[in-house]
């Protein structure tokens, strides 16, 4: 089995102190303690990718290992989203752009369709967690995000793995460098909104079932015996 996870930095593997604890790797890891295929994994994600940078890789850069694939993650988003919400910050509007979700909207398609064109992979996209829960622009762009990722999944028959869920209220313990919860903190220099390995291992035991899910045992049905009464002769 080959698990290829497609994405930006928390896929990269952000802020995990070391590859093998970035939640791609220990998807793999926890696929191969738990079955007895041998899954192999790739990744194609490098900090700083939106989704538009994202669909150009998908479609000239490493086709060959999609191809291959026969499970895919997605998970993008998160740049386009810090994209504006630092230019927000500094101009003082706070509020979703319709642009960013417009343009998000038709790249989340463009690198899905271009996955269904190349395999027939197990296809799943994640939502984004909210780093900055104690920001109510932060709640709404991300909600109408997710929003967008799920109608787009549904259009193309992916599952959709509620990252956001693992992390909520758990933001303090799985974020490296998390501060106040604030969208300000992104002023600050620096951006706490990479998973720390705590972090990374919350996403990985959540994504492994929708990566290889765990058949459901069959019921069997009991047959009545009928006795069989043999007539005298």
């Amino acid at each position: 089995m080959i698990y290829t996870a497609l994405g930006d930095s928390i896929t990269f593997g952000e802020n995990a102190t070391s590859p093998a604890k970035a939640y791609p790797q220990l998807v793999v890891s926890s696929l191969n303690a738990a079955n007895s295929r041998k899954v192999s994994g790739f990744v194609l994600a490098r900090p700083g990718w939106s989704s538009h940078e994202l669909l150009d890789a998908v479609l000239w850069r490493d086709s060959s290992m999609i191809s291959m694939s026969d499970a895919v993650s997605v998970w993008i988003g998160g740049v386009d989203l810090a994209s504006t919400a630092i230019s927000s910050l500094l101009t003082g509007k706070l509020q979703p752009d319709e642009r960013l979700l417009s343009s998000y909207r038709a790249n989340l398609n463009g690198i899905l369709q271009q996955i269904r064109h190349l395999c027939r992979a197990n296809l799943v996209c994640c939502t984004q967690y909210n780093p900055f829960p104690n920001s109510p622009a932060a709640e709404e762009w991300i909600g109408r995000l997710n929003r967008v990722t799920r109608e787009v999944a549904a259009r193309h028959g992916a599952r959709v793995a509620p990252a956001h869920k693992w992390f909520e209220g758990r933001q303090a313990e799985f974020i490296a460098g998390y501060k106040t919860g604030r969208l300000q903190d992104v002023l600050s220099g620096s951006l706490p909104i990479h998973p720390n390995d705590l972090g990374h291992r919350a996403i990985a035991e959540g994504l492994a079932p929708y990566i290889h899910p765990v058949p459901k045992p069959v019921k069997r049905h009991s047959v009545k015996r009928h006795s069989i009464k043999r007539r005298k002769r």
